[in-house]
C-alpha cells in the first residue's frame, strides 16, 4: 500500500529524520577488483543486527528499470536482482538476521484494486509496441540507421511479477541457488540466518515482515534493544516500523530524485525522447558533453527513532482527564494516516497531502480525544463512534476544501495561459534593440531643481 506525496511531506516537514548512507564500493587494483568485507565495522556507525528487505522493490526496478535501458534477458535481470541485494547488504551489514519476503497472493481488498491497474499497464504495454513499431517505419524510410528491434517475445510484461507465474518460480531457484552461494564464500554472511519467504507463501511482502517482528517480540528471549532496518520505497513502511513501537527501527530506500532523464526506447540512448528519435549513435543527437551523467542511485536512512520525537512533541495533548499515552497516539496517528492513502481503503477526496490533510487531520484528533476522553484505537481495536465524531467534523469544511482547490486550479490555468500568451509575442515581436552611442539610443535627462523644471 502506498501513500502518495506522503514521503516528500515528511522530508520537508521533518527534515533530521532522513541522513544519507556511507557505502563503500569495490575498487580496481592493478585490474583487480577487490571486494568490500562486509565483515568489518559498519561505518555508518552502527551495528544492524536484523535486515527485511521488501524483495518488490527491488525486483521491478531491476526488470523494467526506469532511468536506464532495460536488461536484454531474464539472466540480465537475475544478475541485477543480486548486485541490488549485495549493495544493500555491504551497506547495512547485518550481523545476526536477513529478511527477504516475495509477495505471495495478496488479500481480496487489494486484488480489486490491483485488476485495473494491471489491466491498465498492460494496455499500456501494448499501446507502446505500437508506437515503437510505427517511430521506427518511419525513421527507416529516412534511411536511419537503427539497432535491431526487439522480438515481441523479449518485450518484459511486468504483470508477470504476481504470484503463481513461472516467472516467480524461476526467481524463487535463482534466489536459494544465490543464498547458498553468499553463505559458502562471503566472510560478511558467516553466522546469519536467512529467511527466504518467496510467493508460495501468502500475504504481502511488509505484511510478512512485521508479522516476523511481532513474532519476535512475543519470544521471552527478545533483546528490546534490537536494531531492525527495513528496504523498501513504500511510503507505507514508515507506519509500519512505526506500529512496531520498536525503539531502534530505521528503513533504507533510495534517494528519490526528480526530473531524472529516461532512455529512448528505440536506440537506447539518454538525450533525447522516442518521438524525437533520428536514430544513429548519440553524437548524432547531442554532443556528449551536453547529455546528463547517469550516475548510480544513492541510499538514505530514514530514522523512525528521530521521527517519534518530532511525533511526541506534535501529538502531546496537556490537561487531559486521564493519562496520556505516547505510544497510543502514535497508533491513532497511524490509523489516521490511512484516511489519507491506502490499498485496503477507498481514498477521500477531500483529503491530500499536499494540502495539508495530515495536519488537518491531527487537529480534528486532537479535539475528538479532549471531548470524548479516549483515544481511537486500542491494541488494534478501533472505536467507530470515535472515528465518526472525525468525519463529520471533516465533513463540515469539505465544501470550502472543494473551492479552495477550484479556486486553485482556476489560477494555474490562467497562469498557464498567460505565460503561453507572453512567450508567443516574445517569438513573434520585432527586434527593438537599440544601438548604444548612436542616434537611435533613447536620451535620458535627469533634473535636479524645480528652476530646472521651470526653464524647459
Amino acid at each position: 500500500m502506498g501513500v502518495p506525496a506522503f514521503f516528500r511531506w515528511l522530508s520537508r516537514k521533518y527534515p533530521s529524520v532522513i541522513v544519507p548512507c556511507v557505502e563503500q564500493k569495490p575498487v580496481d587494483i592493478n585490474g583487480v577488483r577487490v571486494p568490500v568485507n562486509s565483515a568489518e565495522p559498519n561505518p555508518n556507525g552502527v551495528e544492524f543486527d536484523n535486515l527485511y528487505l521488501d524483495m518488490n522493490g527491488i525486483i521491478h526496478p531491476c526488470t523494467h528499470p526506469e532511468d536506464r535501458p532495460a536488461p536484454r534477458n531474464e539472466d540480465e535481470m537475475m544478475i541485477a536482482i543480486f548486485d541490488c541485494i549485495d549493495r544493500l547488504f555491504r551497506i547495512v551489514r547485518p550481523r545476526k538476521l536477513l529478511y527477504m519476503a516475495i509477495d505471495g497472493v495478496a488479500p481480496r481488498a487489494k486484488m480489486n484494486q490491483q485488476r485495473s491497474r494491471r489491466f491498465r499497464a498492460s494496455k499500456e504495454t501494448q499501446e507502446k509496441i505500437q508506437e515503437i513499431k510505427r517511430i521506427r517505419a518511419e525513421l527507416i524510410l529516412k534511411g536511419c540507421q537503427l539497432p535491431p528491434e526487439k522480438p515481441k517475445e523479449e518485450h518484459f510484461d511486468s504483470n508477470c511479477i504476481t504470484p503463481g507465474t513461472p516467472f516467480m518460480a524461476r526467481l524463487s531457484e535463482c534466489l536459494h541457488y544465490y543464498v547458498h552461494e553468499r553463505l559458502n564464500n562471503d566472510p560478511g554472511w558467516k553466522g546469519i540466518k536467512v529467511i527466504l519467504s518467496d510467493a508460495n507463501v501468502p500475504g504481502e511482502g511488509e505484511h510478512k515482515i512485521m508479522d516476523y517482528i511481532r513474532r519476535q517480540r512475543s519470544q521471552p528471549d527478545h533483546d528490546p534493544n534490537t536494531q531492525h532496518c527495513l528496504c523498501g520505497a513504500d511510503a507505507d513502511l514508515i507506519m509500519l516500523g512505526l506500529a512496531t513501537h520498536e525503539p531502534n527501527f530505521t528503513i533504507i530506500r533510495e534517494e528519490f530524485k526528480p526530473n531524472q532523464p529516461k532512455p529512448c526506447e528505440i536506440c537506447g540512448q539518454l538525450g533525447h525522447e522516442m518521438k524525437d528519435c533520428i536514430g544513429g549513435s548519440r553524437s548524432e543527437h547531442e554532443k556528449p558533453a551536453d547529455l546528463p551523467i547517469s550516475a548510480e542511485t544513492d541510499f538514505i536512512f530514514v530514522r523512525l527513532n528521530v521521527l517519534k520525537e518530532y511525533l511526541e512533541k506534535e501529538l502531546f495533548m496537556p490537561n487531559l482527564p486521564f493519562k496520556y499515552e505516547f505510544e497510543r497516539a502514535l497508533d491513532d496517528w497511524v490509523f489516521m494516516c490511512f484516511f489519507v492513502g491506502n490499498d485496503f481503503l477507498p481514498h477521500l477526496p477531500s483529503l491530500e497531502i499536499r494540502e495539508g490533510a495530515i495536519d488537518r487531520l491531527i487537529r480534528l484528533y486532537k479535539d475528538c480525544v479532549y471531548k470524548t476522553g479516549g483515544y481511537l484505537t486500542n491494541s488494534g481495536d478501533v472505536n467507530l463512534e470515535r472515528v465518526q465524531m472525525i468525519m463529520l467534523e471533516l465533513g463540515k469544511v469539505e465544501d470550502e476544501i472543494f473551492k479552495n482547490r477550484q479556486q486553485r486550479e482556476l489560477q494555474f490555468k490562467a497562469r498557464d495561459k498567460a505565460k503561453k500568451r507572453r512567450d508567443a509575442y516574445n517569438e513573434h515581436r520585432p527586434n527593438m534593440t537599440f544601438l548604444r552611442g548612436t542616434q537611435f539610443e533613447p536620451q535620458v535627462t535627469i533634473f535636479h531643481t524645480t528652476t530646472e523644471l521651470q526653464n524647459i
